[in-house]
């Protein structure tokens, strides 16, 4: 059977689809519908005094809940801005004795999420509720699937849908049940926006970069592969931007950025989606020092932009984004957390350390992971209020130079908050004779079977012995930026479309 799969429901909307097509009504109408107000506009500036400005509006919307008072219906519409009530009224929306688009259509052939157009003006009901009193509806958009009931009183929500599984699956009928998930994602709008426009303020140039890369260069993490057919060679989607911005300064330009989405096939968890939108710049002639400053001043301006203020509510805490951030190094911040001083052990020593504290590691771990999952494991977490983590070892760091000052380690820093990751900095390897030999290492242990080691990307490398000049260049994670700013738990709450396992389609 060819509807075996509707629920009743569903199949009940599409008979009386059918009987709006009987009935000559064009249930999805190509025309245009002169929308001239909306909702929230409406009840925040109506009043006795400019209720003239409103005698003639035409609002659309989804019909979200009717009241049947017989030849008289209350409703509410919602738009993109909110939701307000309409009234329609038997006598007024029929002329003549052919009461069929009221008695008919609007009673019974209209349901819960339809779209209509409405055409009236706007009245003040007994109770002091902002209104549309109607005198021309049009069916827009029929619905054939219920949306999921929420019931609302007093103010109060009650039965919301919070299944994680339909949330992120079904946002668009998230969006229409639970509006206000909306703010978060013009809050992330507008992050983006204020960053452009600091940027740009600042003299930084836009640039776009290839997703569809050669060499998966820039950062090391276990890459997507493809392939192109045209040319018959395999292809990587990018998991860095990195190597390709560094080439426009090699090429001239002293300040570029792009809001880059990359993609890195590992895990998935709440900070981690395997798509993910990452701000990469790279500013000639400047270090990480100029890199710390800089990126204080940008999310003291993101704060306030979204907040009014520096002071952010990020789950039980308050987090300040005010400057100067403190600054750790990551050797201190093991010992301060361990107990530990692993600055002068080997491989071998921060194998047993790691060992010794119940850290998983593996042989195909080198010097510079181990390390990492040190800190990751032993300190990160305790960093709630923005720290920037500075000075790592040469060998977590195969793009970064070497520190002018202490020998062994490189002039890098992560920058930590509410116990996470968000950035990540340095004052760029601009040698490209010290660049090779560090691929080098990077390949060694990629035949150790590390999958996450980089490739030696050649190209770079000829780009390099052109010469670059000093540069600092630093990757900010947006998702996780926009999670604190949003005080969102999980990375595919400030996602549309986060990534989910495929859906069984039996019909």
């Amino acid at each position: 059977m060819i509807n075996s799969h509707l629920s009743e429901q569903e199949i009940i909307r599409r008979e009386k689809l059918a009987e709006l097509q009987k009935l000559g009504i064009d249930a999805y109408p190509a025309a245009l519908y002169p929308v001239s107000h909306y909702a929230d506009q409406i009840k925040t500036d109506f009043t006795e005094s400019t209720k003239d400005k409103y005698s003639e509006v035409c609002l659309a919307g989804r019909i979200m809940s009717v009241r049947d008072m017989g030849k008289a219906c209350f409703a509410v519409i919602q738009d993109s801005q909110g939701r307000i009530q309409i009234y329609v009224k038997r006598d007024d929306l029929c002329t003549g004795e052919d009461k069929t688009l009221y008695d008919v259509v609007f009673k019974k052939l209209l349901d819960i999420g339809d779209i209509i157009g409405v055409k009236g003006y706007v009245f003040s009901t007994k109770t002091g509720e902002t209104s549309i009193y109607v005198k021309e509806l049009t069916l827009l958009a029929k619905s054939l699937k219920p949306l999921p009931i929420v019931k609302e009183a007093e103010g109060q929500t009650f039965d919301a849908v919070t299944d994680p599984e339909f949330k992120y699956r079904q946002r668009y009928a998230d969006l229409i049940i639970n509006p206000q998930i909306k703010d978060v994602f013009i809050k992330r709008t507008q992050l983006v926006n204020t960053i452009r426009a600091f940027l740009n303020e600042h003299g930084a140039l836009e640039v776009d970069t290839p997703v569809l890369q050669n060499i998966p260069g820039g950062a090391t993490a276990r890459p997507f592969i493809t392939h192109h057919n045209a040319l018959d060679v395999p292809m990587y989607m990018r998991i860095a931007n990195e190597l390709y911005l560094k080439r426009l300064l090699v090429g001239g330009f002293d300040w570029v950025y792009e809001f880059s989405r990359n993609f890195r096939n590992e895990g998935m968890d709440r900070t981690h989606n395997p798509e993910f939108t990452i701000l990469e710049w790279y500013t000639a002639y400047k270090d990480y020092f100029w890199m710390m400053e800089i990126t204080e001043q940008l999310l003291e301006k993101v704060a306030i932009a979204l907040h009014g203020t520096t002071e952010v509510q990020v789950g039980d805490n308050i987090i300040s984004f005010k400057a100067p951030f403190q600054r750790v190094s990551i050797y201190a911040a093991i010992q301060q957390h361990t107990g530990i001083d692993v600055s002068g052990m080997d491989e071998a020593a921060l194998r047993d350390t790691c060992k010794k504290l119940n850290i998983p590691v593996d042989a195909t771990m080198g010097k510079g992971k181990l390390i990492d999952e040190l800190f990751s494991n032993a300190g990160e977490s305790k960093y709630i209020q923005p720290t920037f983590i500075t000075d790592y070892p040469v060998e977590m760091s195969p793009l970064t130079k070497k520190h002018r000052n202490k020998a062994g380690l490189v002039e890098r820093f992560e920058l930590m908050i509410n116990g996470k990751e968000v950035a990540n900095a340095y004052s760029e390897l601009n040698d490209p004779i010290d660049q090779r030999a560090r691929f080098e290492e990077q390949g060694q242990l990629k035949e150790r079977g590390d999958e996450e080691a980089m490739f030696i990307d050649y190209d770079f490398l000829r780009a390099l012995e052109y010469g670059m000049p000093p540069t600092a260049g630093i990757g900010i994670g947006i998702d996780r930026l926009v999670m604190l700013m949003t005080n969102q738990p999980s990375i595919q709450d400030v996602l549309l479309f986060p990534m989910m396992r495929p859906e069984r389609t039996d019909s």
